[in-house]
């Protein structure tokens, strides 16, 4: 068996599974937060009765991440919600907003405090909650529904998934992040191209990767239709987990008789600096083909792009020099947030850097990776072009319909920011 079809099995009680079977599991976390959080209480309540008791509360984690440093009375009420919730289930693992637990953006926060095992089985109310697969786990999103019926339950019924496998050999260059792998294979693949199934990443290049690059690979996989994404465990996994939790997990490995319903091999040194065009993540093009995009904002956030790794590779290019269109920084969470005033480069703190470059940080949040309120930090407003390191650029993705996204990493987007228009950051970084 693969590493997803092992974990499932595990989860079944069974021995072995085979893809395509729908199985029972047991749920080791439920995550949701304040956009699908009412939803699921509502439909939770419904169900199991207005007096019903969770089935694990260690097991459930609320975190509210998408709508909260604003005045809309909808994103505030949905925080109320979730805050009656939290008292009256006694849940320990609430991250409120403007509470000292807040944390920010629910699938790095997952990371950051221990939930993220190997070998564990975690659901969420978002579709990126894929991004923990990358600790050799399984994770996915799901819709209120099925976690109304985990929060009393503890169980759901899945399908299992057949496992593609990529494999990067080689060495990645200096100005290539794992968005750039990632939005290669989706340009490749298509936004169905892996419909149902488990996408797995390994080779040399992906090994070499840390957690949060490896996380970015992960995220993404659902713009490709996937299932879950994975990457199998390893001692780079193991101290990052060792370091935020002592909970108990085993490494699962792929059999070596494991059947995948597919293999691709990519060369790491021969991937470019890629954009998605709008309006797909699947409208992929090399950076150096786009040069005459000129931008009116740059974005640098989000689940995929606000991690403490993409803000240093950001740095690496804002060093000493200043931005020519509006440029919007969001970390991901308080953690990195405070990341960005404690690491330096070159002796100066990452913050510094950016406020000299003429940037805009904003609060750890979502913010304006789906849109928001009409007050949300870095939102659309009207005919903008935006080059951003979000995971979607659907119409009105980030705000106004009339604006236009493009994707690109870390250091595409800190590369156009000082320019103004599209850029390869091989300009800047041989």
């Amino acid at each position: 068996m693969t590493i997803t079809e092992k974990i499932l099995a595990r989860h079944s009680g069974r021995s072995r599974v085979e893809p395509g079977e729908t199985i029972w599991v047991d749920v080791d976390f439920l995550m949701t937060h304040d956009v699908c959080g009412p939803g699921t209480i509502g439909i939770f309540h419904k169900h199991f009765g207005k007096h019903a008791r969770v089935w694990n509360r260690e097991k459930v984690v609320l975190i509210p991440d998408h709508y909260i440093f604003t005045h809309d009375s909808h994103a505030r009420r949905n925080l109320e919600i979730l805050r009656r919730f939290a008292k009256e289930q006694n849940l320990p693992y609430f991250y409120d907003a403007g509470s000292e637990a807040y944390r920010g953006v629910c699938h790095v926060a997952l990371a950051e405090e221990g939930f993220t095992v190997p070998g564990s089985l975690l659901f969420g109310t978002d579709s990126h909650t894929c991004t923990a697969g990358a600790f050799g786990m399984f994770a996915t999103g799901i819709g209120n529904t099925d976690a109304g019926f985990i929060l009393g339950t503890g169980k759901l019924w899945v399908k299992v998934p057949a496992t593609m496998r990529f494999i990067l050999e080689g060495e990645l260059p200096p100005y290539v992040m794992a968005k750039d792998v990632i939005l290669k294979i989706i340009g490749d693949m298509g936004v169905d191209g892996a419909t149902y199934r488990a996408m797995e990443f390994t080779g040399d290049a992906v090994h070499e990767m840390n957690m949060e690059e490896r996380m970015t690979l992960c995220n993404m996989v659902i713009e490709a239709g996937a299932k879950n994404g994975i990457v199998a465990a390893d001692k780079t996994t193991v101290d990052f987990v060792h370091t935020r939790t002592d909970r108990s997990f085993d490494i699962i490995a792929n059999d070596p008789n494991a059947r995948f319903y597919s293999t691709a091999i990519y060369t790491a040194s021969q991937i470019e600096p890629q954009v998605a065009k709008p309006f797909s993540p699947e409208n992929v093009e090399c950076a150096r083909n786009l040069q005459n995009i000129h931008l009116d904002q740059c974005y640098i956030g989000s689940c995929t792009g606000g991690k403490i790794t993409d803000f240093v590779a950001a740095a690496k290019i804002l060093k000493g020099r200043t931005v020519g269109v509006k440029t919007v920084l969001v970390p991901a969470t308080t953690q990195v947030e405070r990341a960005l005033e404690q690491e330096k480069l070159d002796g100066c703190c990452l913050k510094d850097i950016f406020l000299d470059a003429g940037a805009d940080i904003g609060r750890p949040s979502c913010a304006a990776c789906l849109g928001g309120p009409e007050d949300t930090f870095g939102r659309l407003q009207g005919e903008e072009v935006c080059l951003s390191t979000t995971n979607r650029n659907f119409p009105g993705r980030m705000g106004s319909s009339r604006s236009q996204t493009y994707l690109a990493s870390p250091m595409t987007v800190a590369a156009s920011a000082v320019k103004g228009r599209i850029t390869d950051p091989r300009e800047f970084i041989g």
